[in-house]
């Protein structure tokens, strides 16, 4: 059996999350979240890029809209915050097409919006390749 991809960053992520999540509990706006990770991030001295941008290339030409990623961290792990009930199909296909665009491989997708703590790990195994069509979450 392999190793989990960035199986060390994700896990310390995580808890770093669940901190996040112990302090402010549910029911915060996204925004909030995201902010009390970024000291989280900084306290643990975590390298990281808030709203990374992607541009999105067609047949040669970018586009004139693009996507921001809430965080890149340590360069090699795409992270999307949510504050919702239950995470859904829509937002695991949300960041496979961002993994995709941004050519990284792991996408971390954390809800803080339900009683505990909902986080997937997503991998684009492929990264210069289009998602699958069919996935179900």
């Amino acid at each position: 059996m392999s190793e989990l991809l960035y199986k060390d960053e994700v896990f310390q992520l995580v808890g770093h999350c669940m901190e996040v999540h112990r302090e402010l509990g549910k029911g915060q706006d996204e925004i909030i979240y995201k902010d009390a990770l970024v000291v989280e991030l900084e306290r643990a001295a975590i390298p990281f890029t808030r709203e990374k941008l992607f541009e999105v290339t067609y047949k040669g030409v970018v586009l004139p809209h693009s996507f921001r990623a809430d965080f890149v961290i340590w360069d090699k792990i795409l992270f999307e915050a949510k504050a919702c009930e239950r995470l859904t199909d829509a937002h695991l296909k949300q960041v496979l097409n961002y993994l995709a665009v941004s050519k990284l491989q792991l996408g971390l997708l954390v809800n803080f919006g339900a009683s505990s703590l909902e986080w997937k790990r997503v991998v684009l195994s492929k990264p210069d390749r289009q998602p699958p069509k069919d996935f179900r979450l």
